[in-house]
């Protein structure tokens, strides 16, 4: 190993980079300096009854975004929120991406689950609420009249009687001094003017023109990190393989490169930009050790499934009744095994961070789901305190639950930490995809009993597969406990924690669980069977796989039994109105039971984050190959606070689970990922896609998940579409169609 580069300790400055929408609008404040951006106290005379607001003597209105921005449209339906109440144009509200701060832990501060807008949607509110009545107050109090009669709209506050009126900035320092309510009243529906409408996206200039900065952008001038480096790693060619030796004389001797060392990921190249570093690393000789796992494959990957499911019992996760007996007095028992792969997340953007020590401190600029957990790993990496390690989030070019995981965080901060310099590391696509934590590979057997009336007696579902969350567990725990904790217990904990947690993980089951179908003997069963794939959070999570195994079984017993499958559907949703109520619009809006000429309809009803979803594909299927032609989504998530935004994540999300259904699957091969780049792990392209419909059940209930839920019902749909076309059934994902 390599000596690290000793560099000069360069003094802290106070640039900070931003971009403006004229008027207002977004202001991302991405420090490249170490302060933050806008800190949750409050500036001296400042209004800020929270830490999401603060309204300035000099007329600003700043929204600090807890929930990280990755093109699902927080950074526009968050501020609303809190526009809704203070009586305020949304247009008008600088945002800033907010620092890590206890006040925005819920019990950690990360961006999943389809959480950002149901969890914020009444604390915002009350935030914008608060600070209009403390204006309200304090108005009243200057003009001495009744607070009654203090009116607040579009950033004025006035006394109609008087005719006295003032900016909120000019009250700002004022209202500051009054009490903050505790339970302001919060403006009823019928009186939004934001909430429900399809307020403009507020990034959409600033990421049309380049502005917008990403973690990749972080440092590209030059001057705002003085020094700044770029590094690459050479990564284990084979998962729990070890680094035994390498040569990076020759490496050196490339233009541009600067040092090469070993991390505890890999081999670190540093040089003076991107490509001398990448080409760097090819000048890199490294020996690995075989790993655990050299000579697994897919394919023996699923024949241990399958030996679990035929040899082991799992954990009972459903056992409504007796399915054994049901079985045993049914007239036949329908069977089938759905099989689905490892995925990549394939984000737009590459994993990337730039980190910076000196003086004590450290510095983090990172596109991230969590920025806590950065901060919990970044601190061990750099062997400082929590609180001397500033996390910098920037925006992201595509999450899915990738960047929830801080791997390469954890790099850039040991590559800065040797190097004494601010460094950029950057991921190749290779890297991405053959590194990632990957949505599990996962083993499905079902058994429905029928009675002679074609009446579903029971239904059984066996799956095997890793658990998520005891992968994880024992490399992030840190993130959940305490700072003071000592490292050794943490790890302790965290080996333990895996174990409790792998027979107990819902992540795995959700989606197939809590099976909304009225039957009468269920049994659900989980077995985990952990190879050693590093497996992670994939959009939608365990509904992305359980959904389509699910709902294609339905379907495979509508047609059993004889029933029509919307029908067969209507006829077991009777006790859940909400999951009925989508099924009805999408049959009404796609005219179910007759579609377009030489087309099928194929149709899936599933809920997950809090939300329900009916989408009906429109396909056909010609030499072979498979062409959805139309989707129609129907989908109850509560109140929508900015059908734009609802609207194109449902688009997303069925773009998304079509790719998963139609193109894409990691490969196994010697240990590694046989994939590498988008020419062998195919995405949906523009010509492919589907006319898309997204309909909204009117519901008056708190806002739900749109990020998440479009993703499952897509791929059952298409396969259940494809049977009516072809009579073949689709148990296997990507789908490839029996052409004989």
């Amino acid at each position: 190993m390599s000596d690290s580069i000793n560099g000069p300790l360069l003094t802290r400055r106070a640039l900070l980079k931003s971009s403006a929408v004229a008027g207002g609008g977004l202001v991302l404040g991405v420090n490249l300096t170490g302060c933050a951006s806008s800190p949750p106290i409050a500036d001296a005379g400042s209004l800020s009854p929270d830490a999401w607001l603060q309204i300035t003597p000099d007329d600003r209105v700043i929204f600090q975004l807890d929930k990280t921005e990755m093109g699902q449209g927080v950074i526009t339906s968050l501020p609303s929120l809190v526009a809704e109440e203070l009586e305020l144009d949304p247009g008008r509200i600088h945002i800033h991406l907010a620092p890590v701060h206890s006040r925005f832990q819920d019990p950690l501060q990360v961006t999943g689950g389809s959480t950002s807008i149901a969890r914020r949607w009444e604390p915002v509110r009350q935030t914008g609420a608060a600070a209009r009545e403390m204006l309200r107050a304090a108005a009243a109090e200057r003009w001495d009249v009744p607070t009654a009669e203090i009116e607040v709209r579009d950033g004025v506050i006035s006394h109609a009687a008087s005719e006295r009126s003032a900016r909120y900035g000019e009250l700002a320092e004022a209202a500051a001094r009054q009490r903050v309510p505790q339970d302001p009243p919060l403006k009823d529906a019928s009186a939004f003017r934001f909430i429900g409408r399809s307020v403009p996206r507020t990034d959409r200039v600033t990421k049309s023109t380049g502005e917008a900065v990403f973690g990749i952008d972080v440092g590209v001038n030059g001057a705002e990190l003085p020094g700044l480096i770029t590094a690459v790693v050479i990564r284990a060619p084979r998962f729990g393989a070890e680094l035994q030796s390498f040569d990076g004389h020759t490496a050196r001797e490339h233009p541009g490169v600067i040092d090469v060392f070993q991390i505890s990921s890999g081999v670190a190249v540093l040089a003076d930009g991107y490509w001398p570093a990448r080409k760097g690393a090819e000048k890199v000789t490294a020996r690995w050790s075989a790993g655990p796992i050299e000579h697994l494959d897919s394919a023996s990957l699923e024949a241990a499934q399958r030996r679990a499911l035929d040899e082991d019992s799992g954990r009972r996760v459903r056992n409504d009744g007796n399915f054994a007996r049901a079985a045993d007095a049914a007239e036949r028992v329908i069977e089938a095994e759905y099989v689905v792969p490892h995925l990549a997340h394939a984000t737009m953007e590459p994993m990337n961070c730039t980190a910076w020590m000196r003086n004590g401190t450290c510095d983090v600029w990172v596109p991230t789901q969590g920025p806590d957990i950065v901060q919990a790993v970044a601190a061990e990496a750099a062997k400082l305190p929590r609180d001397r390690v500033r996390v910098h989030s920037t925006l992201m070019g595509g999450g899915f639950g990738r960047r929830g995981i801080p791997d390469y965080a954890v790099e850039a901060v040991e590559i800065a930490r040797l190097a004494g310099r601010p460094v950029k590391v950057v991921w190749s696509r290779e890297d991405d995809m053959r590194h990632d934590f990957y949505r599990p590979a996962t083993c499905n057997r079902l058994r429905a009993a029928l009675g002679a009336d074609g009446n579903v007696l029971g239904w059984e579902h066996r799956m095997v597969g890793p658990s998520i969350i005891s992968n994880l567990v024992p490399d992030f725990l840190g993130a959940l406990l305490p700072g003071w904790m000592p490292s050794g217990l943490t790890n302790v904990l965290g080996r333990a924690g895996g174990a409790v947690i792998r027979g107990r993980d819902s992540s795995s089951t959700e989606g197939a669980a809590d099976l909304p179908y009225a039957i009468a003997n269920v049994r659900v069963e989980s077995l985990v069977h952990d190879p050693g794939i590093p497996v992670g959070f994939w959009r939608s999570v365990g509904h992305s796989q359980n959904a389509f195994v699910v709902e294609s079984f339905v379907d495979e017993v509508a047609h059993a039994a004889g029933v029509d499958p919307v029908a067969f559907r209507e006829q077991r949703l009777a006790g859940h109105p909400r999951h009925l109520a989508t099924l009805r619009l999408a049959a009404e809006k796609a005219d179910w039971g007759n579609p377009a000429p030489g087309r099928q309809q194929g149709v899936a009803v599933h809920a997950s984050f809090g939300s329900y979803v009916t989408e009906i594909a429109e396909v056909s299927v010609e030499n072979g190959r498979i062409r959805v032609h139309r989707v129609v989504c129907a989908v109850d998530c509560g109140l929508v606070v900015n059908p734009d935004i609802a609207r194109a994540q449902m688009e997303g999300g069925i773009i998304f689970g079509l790719t998963a259904a139609l193109k894409s699957h990691i490969t196994l091969e010697n240990g590694g990922v046989k994939q590498s780049n988008f020419h062998d792990y195919p995405l949906l392209r523009m010509d492919e896609t589907p006319e898309i419909e997204v309909y909204f059940v009117d519901r008056d209930a708190p806002p739900s998940g749109v990020g998440e839920p479009g993703t499952p019902p897509i791929a059952p749909a298409v396969a259940n579409a494809v049977y009516a076309a072809t009579g073949q059934r689709l148990r296997r994902m990507p789908f490839t169609l029996d052409r004989a």
